[in-house]
């Protein structure tokens, strides 16, 4: 996968970490598949602006915080 879905993959989990929340809460608060937070955290896959802000909102940050 490309740089920038790793980057953003990074700053999403350190984000999460952050706030000592599982990928399985992230995944259930945000409306995402669990095993698709995964990929997204890994790389794996090009995360859409619909789901980046919806991640950013349970994550309690700006949108551009999550961004690389």
């Amino acid at each position: 996968m490309t740089d920038i879905a790793v980057l953003f993959g990074l700053k999403l989990r350190s984000r999460r970490k952050e706030l000592k929340i599982s990928q399985d809460d992230l995944a259930l608060l945000s409306g995402i598949d669990r095993s698709y937070v995964g990929r997204i955290e890994r790389g794996e896959v090009h995360v859409t602006l619909e789901k980046v802000y919806k991640l950013a909102q349970v994550l309690q940050c700006d949108a551009r915080e999550l961004l690389p």
